[in-house]
């Protein structure tokens, strides 16, 4: 599909619009192209081991009882929400669906805040009433946090619009999974955003399965970076275990909107080391598959190993580990000792 002109024209050549069989960004460990310094990658590395500790132990608490409801980790996919974070502007907005947890810490929650919340205490993000599927907090422009496949494409798109009306330079980034990319909501989102010329990026985390179904069996028309191409959208496609390149790629891309004032779709090829939620016990894949993306597509082990390369030793690297456990196990002990939030409180922060 043909772009206007003058869109095709404003794209960084490594972003303009390809065909299927081109349309991946190569995988390379974290380039000199970058303008991320040695310390500003052990920083990410450091935040993505406390996302996986902090998932890993959500998973522990889970199965002991002390987090009620669903539970989706984000396990495998730390470097999304940590590139991103690291890319947004002062103004940038972030809206997500359910696998939330990584976006919210990397976003500034505290463990803590983000523990008391799945375990309903006060304390927690939303009060202890949101639970691990509606992670909230204005103050560090993360709307959510939603439970509903898809709805946030139509709330980040109006996210976009208030950026637009208030003329503050702002980009809401507005991720959703291969799943969601099914729901009408995103088509008839990215079909405004693109009459309005709204500043969004949307963002397919594409971990392959969506619930437990492979895309190749749900997901008809091609690559999903394509979807946005008949509403003049152009889409890219990059693999998501280098937190490095995934931060280049979002820097330019928002940049790029922020430039021509238009939305934009990016596909991140991802994978999850665990089920959809803590209840699925993901009998759709191989054990194989799976010890083979822990081996080669693990974002820890990769930026580990480009660091190890530029001369940080083991021992210096582990303390990123050491410190991530900690961190978590002080959050859980101060979450399961803070009380449950009264029973007036049901009758706050709520429209009636």
């Amino acid at each position: 599909m043909n772009l206007p002109e003058s869109l095709s024209e404003s794209l960084p050549e490594s972003l303009s619009v390809s065909e299927p069989e081109s349309g991946i960004l190569p995988h390379q460990h974290p380039s000199g192209a970058s303008n991320l310094s040695i310390q500003d990658m052990k920083d990410m590395l450091a935040q993505m081991w406390v996302i996986r500790r902090f998932e890993e132990k959500c998973g522990e608490i889970y199965t002991a009882g002390k987090i009620a409801g669903f539970c989706h980790l984000c396990i495998g996919q730390e470097a999304i929400s940590v590139g991103a974070s690291k890319a947004m502007g002062p103004k940038d907005t972030m809206i997500t669906a359910y696998r939330s947890h990584g976006q919210a810490l990397a976003r500034g929650l505290t463990p803590f805040q983000v523990m008391a919340e799945l375990m309903g205490k006060e304390g927690g993000s939303s009060k202890g009433k949101g639970g691990s599927m509606h992670l909230f907090h204005t103050e560090r422009l993360f709307y959510g946090g939603h439970g509903i496949v898809g709805a946030q494409t139509a709330l980040g798109t109006g996210l976009a619009f208030a950026h637009q009306y208030n003329n503050d330079g702002g980009v809401c980034m507005t991720f959703l999974g291969d799943g969601a990319s099914n729901q009408g909501q995103f088509f008839e989102s990215m079909n405004m955003a693109s009459l309005w010329n709204l500043p969004v990026l949307y963002i397919i985390e594409n971990n392959g399965y969506s619930m437990g179904t492979a895309v190749s069996r749900a997901c008809s028309g091609g690559p999903l970076h394509q979807r946005g191409l008949p509403f003049g959208i152009p889409g890219s496609l990059v693999k998501g275990d280098d937190v490095v390149q995934l931060y280049d790629v979002f820097t330019t891309m928002l940049e790029t909107i922020r430039t021509t004032s238009r939305p934009m779709l990016l596909e991140i090829d991802t994978y999850r080391f665990k089920g959809h939620s803590m209840s699925d016990p993901g009998k759709y894949r191989t054990r194989k598959e799976l010890d083979e993306a822990r081996s080669n597509r693990d974002p820890l082990l990769v930026l580990s190993h480009y660091l190890k390369e530029r001369g940080e030793s083991d021992d210096d690297l582990a303390q990123f580990d050491h410190h991530a456990k900690e961190c978590i196990e002080q959050a859980f002990a101060m979450a399961d000792a803070a009380p449950e939030p009264s029973t007036t409180s049901l009758w706050e922060d709520i429209l009636r």
